[in-house]
């Protein structure tokens, strides 16, 4: 599997100053992603090297940021103070995932400001709401020429650091503990008490960057 994006719920200060402070420490500008109109969610979005990207997102004031698990996730985690939310894993075929989980994908979108609307299914969120370590599944039904990574430059994904039970994230995943991922380095952290993805390494140029 690879990894498809990670996910940094916007702090007390909003989504444009996070994702100001965010692109203060990479050396490159976030865009406006636009709206999650299913979610009651909207991101600026930073298109990396190698197919990944980063998303700062933020709750709208919406009924479905109350009631998706999205939305509800999104809202638990900036009440909190902000920080990484998660990271999302892009699968060719969600219905093997389906079969796993017990339960159906649902649909995701989000119009761009230039009238452009992403389309993708997901499933997996409420795991991430009950197990914060755990990531969510996607499958992009968009041509993969608008995927969120397309542009990207001078930044790149290396590595993820969560705390939490490696044995707990391959049944999840499918995937063998000692590599989850063929794209990106994972390591874990089992000091913290708190579950969760805890760090996202980038090389810049600058050289390399953990946030």
């Amino acid at each position: 599997m690879r990894l498809d994006h990670v996910s940094y719920a916007a702090g007390p200060d909003g989504l444009d100053a996070t994702a100001r402070w965010l692109a203060g420490e990479l050396g490159v500008e976030f865009v406006d992603g636009g709206l999650h109109p299913r979610f009651g969610t909207r991101n600026r979005v930073l298109p990396l090297i190698g197919g990944h990207y980063v998303e700062v997102v933020s709750v709208l004031d919406h009924p479905a940021a109350d009631q998706v698990p999205f939305g509800q996730a999104v809202k638990t985690r900036s009440d909190m103070g902000g920080g990484w939310l998660g990271w999302v894993v892009a699968v060719d075929d969600l219905g093997l995932i389906e079969q796993r989980l017990e339960r159906l994908a649902v649909q995701g979108n989000r119009k761009r400001p230039d009238g452009f609307e992403l389309l993708w299914k997901q499933i997996g969120v409420k795991g991430l709401i009950n197990d914060p370590q755990l990531p969510f599944f996607v499958h992009w039904e968009s041509d993969p020429d608008h995927h969120p990574s397309a542009g990207g430059r001078d930044v790149q994904l290396t590595g993820l650091e969560i705390a939490g039970d490696p044995h707990r994230v391959a049944e999840w995943l499918g995937e063998p503990e000692s590599h989850p991922l063929e794209d990106v380095d994972v390591v874990w952290n089992n000091r913290n008490g708190q579950p969760g993805l805890q760090s996202v390494s980038f090389r810049t140029p600058s050289g390399l960057v953990t946030i």
